[in-house]
C-alpha cells in the first residue's frame, strides 16, 4: 500500500475546503477535541485492579478523526489548559500535575496522538486491524513513558507493576475499541 501525502483523515473529508473557514473550524475542533478529553478523563470505569478512565479511548478517536497535527495540537492544547490551572486532568489541573506521577502518561497522550494521527493521515482509519496496531503502538508508549517516569519518581522495581501492570489490559481493550469505532464512523460518511 502506498501511503500519501493528502490527509485521508474523516475531519479533512468534512470539512469545507475555503481556507479561513478552514482554520477556523481547525481552532474549534482543537477546542472541542480537548474538551471532550477532559471529559473522558471524568469518566471512571470501575475495573480490576484499578479503575479506568476513557482517556485514551477519546484520545485515539479523535486522532484517527484529526490527523497528525490536528491531533497533535488538541493534546498540547490539553496540557497547555491543565497547566494553567483548568480542571482538565483526572484529579484536576495545574503545574504539580507535570511533576507528578502522571507526567510521562501526559507525555504518552502526545505520542500516542502523533502515532495514530500519522495512520489517519496515510488512509490506515478504515482498515481496522492497521488503525489498531497503530493505536496499540500509541498504548506502547504511553505505558513506557509512563513507567519510565515511575520509575524516576519512585524506583525501577515500581515501573511495571505500578506504571504498567494496572492499565495494560484496559488500554487494549480501548485501543481496540477505537479502531471498531472510527471505521463505523467513515461509514458514516460514505467512505469504502
Amino acid at each position: 500500500m502506498a501511503l500519501t501525502n493528502a490527509p485521508q483523515t474523516l475531519i479533512h473529508r468534512v470539512l469545507p475546503r475555503e481556507t479561513a473557514t478552514r482554520y477556523a473550524m481547525y481552532a474549534f475542533l482543537v477546542g472541542l477535541g480537548s474538551v471532550l478529553i477532559a471529559i473522558a478523563g471524568q469518566v471512571k470505569v470501575p475495573m480490576w485492579p484499578v479503575p479506568t478512565t476513557l482517556q485514551t479511548l477519546a484520545i485515539f478517536t479523535i486522532a484517527a478523526a484529526f490527523g497528525r497535527k490536528l491531533a497533535v495540537a488538541t493534546l498540547l492544547a490539553y496540557l497547555a489548559e491543565g497547566a494553567a490551572g483548568l480542571p482538565v486532568f483526572t484529579n484536576g489541573g495545574g503545574l504539580a500535575y507535570f511533576a507528578g506521577p502522571t507526567t510521562g502518561y501526559l507525555a504518552g497522550f502526545v505520542v500516542a496522538a502523533g502515532i495514530t494521527g500519522w495512520a489517519a493521515d496515510n488512509g490506515l482509519t478504515n482498515k481496522p486491524l492497521k488503525l489498531f496496531a497503530a493505536n496499540l503502538a500509541g498504548t506502547l508508549a504511553t505505558l513506557a513513558l509512563g513507567a519510565a517516569w515511575i520509575a524516576v519518581m519512585f524506583g525501577t522495581d515500581k515501573a511495571i507493576a505500578w506504571g504498567i501492570g494496572p492499565f495494560i489490559v484496559t488500554d487494549i481493550i480501548k485501543a481496540a475499541l477505537a479502531a471498531a469505532l472510527v471505521p463505523a464512523l467513515w461509514s458514516l460518511f460514505g467512505r469504502k
